[in-house]
């Protein structure tokens, strides 16, 4: 830790029992806005309800002076404007992104961080330029090993002052499943502030950290990449001395709309006794899901919903429904995704210190009158 920053950034720590979420975390949470559940109804999330998290603060950026340079192990060094950038050949992919910290709210102990609950996810329509086709312009040299990326967003984090960046293995930076690229385009229109405008980095299949926002330089290196965000931001630990896992692809989970109508405060559905139609996505980064079940008693007993295949949207969110025959009274309605390499969603969630890959089911209260 720089001790200059010692007092304005502090070392990750965990909630005490009974501690309230604080000034902080509220603070973080008016930044960074999750999906409103009701929104699972469309199959494109419009940019203004995809969820956000911004660590530090969103750049000025002027998409008429933006460069992306390419850089460190290749044949020559590029200096790209964003024009260059839209000349390439252009690719667009339905993606869902998830923040790696959803659900870090429902741990206990708490890590005390951005307080999601489940709402942290987003699907858009991204187009932008392959990343195989920059660095094939660029060339790769001899001895390469991890492709490093770098955002314009500066700040400080555990006491750590840095540029945003996250780095990939260059086999996985240059494959083809799933295809990494470099965006400048949401839904069809130039990415929005808060979603990385100019240029971002889109890597399906994997948590939201691993999509760059802002992107300004991509560099080519020898070695594993071991900088912040890598090596001791997003890794699944038990202690604070722990190297831990890296934190990697999203796990698959299935999220319900809550039907009904909502109490203001408690969230509580309410909904008329006789069938109640469900519905909702999921999804997982490791194979399409196969199967959703649903269960009106928290998990005591499931029912199949139906489940729609990717249909050519490999790394989207899938859509499923089901129909419920809700009987007066109060019930508990939770969905369970299933993958096709056999991944299943959690009824109980195992705990790590960064509150990282918490896909335990969503639960939604719902009272029949």
């Amino acid at each position: 830790m720089d001790a200059s920053l010692s007092g304005v950034s502090a070392p990750a720590r965990l909630a005490a029992d009974g501690e309230a979420i604080s000034h902080e975390e509220l603070a973080l949470a008016t930044r960074n806005h999750g999906l409103p559940l009701e929104a699972l109804r469309y199959d494109v999330t419009p940019p203004g309800l995809h969820y956000v998290l911004v660590h530090y603060d969103i750049p000025a950026a002027d998409p008429d002076a933006w460069r992306l340079g390419v850089g460190g192990l290749v044949r020559d060094a590029l200096s790209l404007d964003l024009a260059s950038v839209r000349a390439l050949p252009a690719m667009t992919a339905r993606v869902t992104m998830e923040c790696a910290g959803n659900g870090r709210a429902r741990l206990e102990p708490r890590p005390v961080s951005q307080p999601w609950l489940v709402e942290a996810v987003g699907t858009a329509e991204w187009t932008g330029a392959p990343l195989s086709a920059l660095l094939a312009e660029a060339g790769v040299a001899a001895g390469a090993s991890d492709v490093v990326f770098t955002g314009a967003d500066h700040g400080v984090e555990r006491g750590v002052e840095q540029d945003y960046q996250r780095g990939l293995p260059l086999a996985v930076a240059t494959g083809e499943d799933p295809p990494v690229f470099v965006a400048y385009e949401m839904n069809g229109q130039p990415l929005p502030p808060q979603h990385g405008c100019p240029l971002r980095l889109v890597v399906p299949g994997r948590y939201g950290m691993a999509h760059v926002k802002w992107l300004r330089e991509i560099t080519l290196v020898d070695r594993p990449f071991t900088g912040f965000q890598q090596s001791v931001a997003y890794r699944y630990r038990q202690t604070a001395g722990d190297p831990g896992e890296p934190v990697d692809r999203i796990n698959p989970r299935a999220l319900l709309a809550p039907p009904g109508f909502p109490d203001f405060m408690s969230r509580t559905r309410v909904v008329d006794a006789g069938p109640v139609a469900l519905t909702g996505r999921a999804w997982s980064g490791f194979a399409p899901v196969t199967r959703v079940v649903v269960s009106d008693d928290d998990g005591r007993f499931w029912t199949d919903a139906e489940v729609d295949p990717p249909d050519g949207n490999r790394w989207a969110w899938q859509a499923w429904r089901a129909t419920w025959r809700a009987t007066p009274g109060d019930h508990m309605l939770t969905a369970r995704a299933h993958d096709a390499e056999g991944h299943v969603q959690p009824i109980a969630q195992s705990w790590n210190r960064g509150g990282f890959g918490n896909n335990r089911v969503q639960q939604v209260p719902v009272h029949c009158r």
